[in-house]
């Protein structure tokens, strides 16, 4: 039951991401690429509430939002949003406290509503800023990479899998599923290089997939950190079969950005 709950819940995903991607206008994409920021951001901090930490939570949607506005106008520099969102927080805890018992937990609360903002916030716009800037086949492309290596580390693990990579982040993952990720990521980028975009030169493709996979091998059981430390095996159950929102995006926190910076800056 849980494999065909999974499954359609996949299928729903899959189709209604492509749909928004392909064919929603530029600001329906940002407002729900917010949405999904704000689920998987409130998630966060209820795993840091499990932890005994206060973060405080719409400050951090407010703040994530702040930095958010750098990707939807360009005119806008991101540092000056970061700036922005720091003074933001600033003038609130400065304001807010007033006790010694606020004050004893103000170093973890203003830290972790940080944290939460620049963790989710930052990293993953970048998925906007690459449909936009970039064009929907690098989506496709990055989805590629970053998915159908997930897959092959997966089955590679089950089948082969000997030598723990982290074992206490996520002790099922190991190195010979590592390899077999990557060598399915390569796959992923050379299928998606041949459909999508011919003119990127092989070599190109190759690399990238090596190292936008070995970037979401690292985002992957950081996120799968933060669950361990307070004895959770999915941030929600709000996506049937799936675990949460932020379970979802975890191999593309890091990745995303890696491979915006990776083709911003060493394609061209």
């Amino acid at each position: 039951m849980n494999l065909v709950k999974r499954t359609l819940t996949a299928a729903i995903l899959i189709g209604v991401s492509f749909l928004v991607i392909q064919y929603a206008p530029r600001l329906v994409q940002f407002v729900l690429m917010q949405a999904f920021i704000v689920a998987a951001l409130l998630e966060f901090y209820k795993l840091a509430e499990l932890k005994g930490l206060r973060p405080r939570k719409s400050l951090g949607v407010v703040l994530a939002l702040v930095i958010s506005f750098s990707f939807l106008f360009p005119s806008i520099p991101l540092g000056a949003s970061l700036f922005a969102a720091i003074l933001v927080a600033a003038v609130y805890f400065v304001a807010a406290v007033d006790s010694g018992e606020k004050l004893a937990v103000f170093p973890s609360s203003i830290a972790i509503t940080l944290l939460g903002t620049v963790y989710l916030g930052f990293t993953l716009n970048y998925l906007f800023k690459i449909r936009f800037e970039q064009g929907a086949f690098y989506v496709y492309f990055l989805a590629g990479i970053v998915f159908l290596g997930d897959t092959g580390a997966m089955f590679a693990g089950k089948a082969f899998g000997k030598h723990r990579m982290t074992p206490v982040a996520s002790p099922n993952k190991t190195w010979e599923g590592s390899a077999g990720g990557i060598l399915l990521a390569v796959g992923g980028a050379l299928l998606a290089r041949h459909i999508l975009l011919p003119g990127v030169p092989l070599w190109r493709a190759v690399l990238s997939g090596i190292l936008v996979h070995a970037a979401a091998q690292v985002s992957d059981p950081l996120e799968s950190l933060f669950k361990r430390a307070v004895g959770v095996k999915d941030s929600s159950n709000a996506l049937p079969g799936h675990g949460g929102f932020l379970d979802r995006v975890d191999s593309l926190i890091l990745a995303t950005p890696f491979f915006y910076f990776l083709v911003r800056y060493f394609w061209k």
